[in-house]
């Protein structure tokens, strides 16, 4: 069953939780509530309303149940997230495997992720476009742990074609606009690849190729590479209807990025899903089960 994700974002609210159902209640009050949803039912908790207050106990379930809870800042970007510890029953194997994992094995799995995000980046922009083709090309360049770093080779070719029409556009992390929505889009994905790495009993901060001794997600930004497209394609839409605001339109749109229908392997389904398949083989990878990793591929048509 794929998981829920819910946003708060009109209103404040208080948080509370009651035979398993997490309640949705007007501030001030205990009794008016404003909606219930089931705990299990929850993937991701996103809070972008500074009103908004909790119980410990809903936390805590939400904890109990394997959801993420993320809260945003003033400029409405996550500013953090909270995790569920991994219960897991072979959680210390799997920490063990993880840490364990060779440098050649690691810059393997870095060169598959490199090729499956400008393969991804290609069919973003239009088919047979000089652009795309490049990026193809740049594709099948990459040797293993990227040591040209075609990665960063491929983003000018894409970003400089990613809007078309001969638009340009500078990605900057600080910016806002387009930026703005494209870093909210990535921080979600990013939350929820974070929230599939501890379930399946792994260490995010543990990077097979980001290795910032500043972030504890080193690992969910390697495994989110190749899922960008899918926000850059929303983000891009977006900007065609005239919308560059980060408002509350905008974030539901990128918030269906979680249920887009993506390949993993051969089963095809929303990328909630697809998420814990490629932490599966990830698994399997450092277990020395597997040599490739399953990597979402995007099944719907990309808005161009």
């Amino acid at each position: 069953m794929i998981k829920r994700t819910i946003e708060i974002s009109k209103e404040p609210a208080h948080l509370a939780v009651k035979l398993d159902q997490l309640l949705i209640q007007q501030r001030g009050t205990t009794e008016a509530i404003k909606a219930s949803v089931p705990c299990e039912d929850i993937g991701m908790l996103l809070v972008d309303q500074p009103g908004v207050t909790y119980s410990h106990a809903a936390l805590a379930r939400l904890m109990d149940f394997g959801a993420a809870v993320v809260v945003c800042g003033n400029n409405h970007l996550p500013a953090g997230i909270l995790l569920p510890l991994a219960n897991h029953t072979e959680v210390v194997w799997r920490i063990n495997d993880q840490m364990a994992a060779s440098k050649p094995l690691c810059k393997r799995l870095w060169q598959q992720i490199v090729i499956a995000k400008i393969k991804a980046q290609a069919a973003n922009l239009v088919r047979e476009s000089p652009q795309a083709r490049k990026l193809i090309t740049l594709a099948s360049e990459v040797k293993s742990g990227d040591p040209s770093n075609v990665e960063a080779q491929a983003a000018k070719v894409y970003w400089s074609a990613w809007l078309g029409d001969g638009q340009n556009f500078k990605r900057d992390p600080e910016g806002d606009g387009l930026n703005g929505l494209l870093n909210y889009g990535y921080a979600v994905v990013r939350a929820a690849m974070a929230r599939a790495l501890v379930a399946a009993g792994l260490i995010p901060a543990l990077g097979i190729h980001h290795t910032n001794r500043s972030n504890p997600f080193c690992l969910a930004d390697d495994l989110m590479e190749p899922i960008r497209p899918l926000v850059d394609a929303r983000v891009r839409a977006l900007h065609q209807q005239g919308k560059v605001i980060l408002d509350q339109a905008s974030k539901a749109t990128l918030l269906e990025v979680l249920t887009a229908q993506v390949r993993a392997g051969s089963p095809t389904g929303p990328l909630m899903v697809a998420l814990h398949r490629t932490v599966a083989s990830l698994v399997r990878c450092y277990q020395g089960q597997e040599k490739r990793l399953l990597l979402p591929v995007a099944i719907e048509p990309q808005p161009c």
